[in-house]
């Protein structure tokens, strides 16, 4: 197990997703990953992620990660994200995504995102 490389690992695959690559960031998930959004939805395999991606992620996300805490297998991610909805509306969001790797891919993910309230 290699905590850096998988740190590593998780900021490419961001960094893919907020260019709007899909497919690049796929390719570091399993193939039999599983996204738990608590409270919300579990997606089960590669296909439902790139259909999640395909209808969530109209304009690539921005991320802010504050801090990103790798230990053993598994890597947690702390930060922002600013999504626009279904009206095009940006909306942003606090999260902390907790993945678990295997074989060096991202596994599973639990995610724990909570909209943040608007201030005007």
């Amino acid at each position: 197990m290699d905590t850096a490389q998988n740190k590593k690992t998780l900021e490419l695959a961001n960094a893919a997703v907020s260019r709007g690559d899909h497919e690049g960031f796929l390719s570091f998930c399993t193939e039999d990953t599983k996204w738990d959004f608590i409270g919300d939805q579990v997606l089960d395999g590669k296909e439902a992620v790139r259909r999640y991606m395909a209808e969530t992620y109209l304009e690539p996300p921005k991320f802010e990660v504050e801090r990103m805490i790798a230990e053993g297998e598994v890597v947690t991610a702390i930060g922002k994200i600013s999504l626009k909805d279904q009206q095009g509306e940006m909306v942003d969001y606090s999260y902390c995504d907790v993945w678990t790797f295997r074989d060096g891919k991202m596994h599973e993910l639990k995610a724990f995102v909570v909209p943040l309230k608007s201030t005007s």
